[in-house]
């Protein structure tokens, strides 16, 4: 398998740069750098992108977390593994994540579970990183960039 074209964030002057200095400004916010790890894992899974489930995989293993967390994620509704603000932040990702698939985007069940776990700044900084990982699945998605070549 060969990618299409390279990483266009590598081809744009500044482009990953500018993505990653968003990254960085979420870190004032004090969220668990799991549940970031988490929601980019499991919007990595709706988009298909190969290139950052191998990544964020990786990194929740780095981070200490067990293959039996790692596994459970595209199934987190069916299992125990996940806090309730792990819980929360995976039901927020998946409804970011698929915003046209139903009239009330991110129901609010779903944004009320989120905003009784997470602060006004910690949900702010998990949206953010929900957006982020979406923008890197675009990028990676149609470029078919490769698993493992990060």
């Amino acid at each position: 398998m060969q990618p299409r074209m390279k990483n266009p964030l590598q081809i744009l002057p500044g482009a990953l740069q500018g993505l990653l200095a968003t990254a960085k400004a979420t870190e004032t916010a004090e969220v668990p750098e799991v549940i970031f790890k988490l929601a980019h894992l499991r919007a990595s899974q709706i988009n298909g992108c190969g290139f950052c489930n191998d990544m964020h995989a990786k990194e929740l293993k780095k981070l200490g977390e067990r293959d039996e967390r790692i596994f459970a994620v595209a199934a987190w509704r069916d299992t125990n593994y996940f806090n309730p603000a792990e819980r929360a932040a995976l039901a927020l990702t998946e409804a970011v994540t698929r915003l046209a698939d139903r009239a009330d985007a991110v129901p609010d069940t779903v944004w009320n579970d989120a905003k009784e776990q997470f602060n006004e700044k910690q949900l702010s900084a998990i949206l953010v990183q929900i957006a982020l990982i979406n923008a890197f699945n675009r990028v990676s998605v149609p470029t078919k960039q490769i698993a493992g070549s990060w």
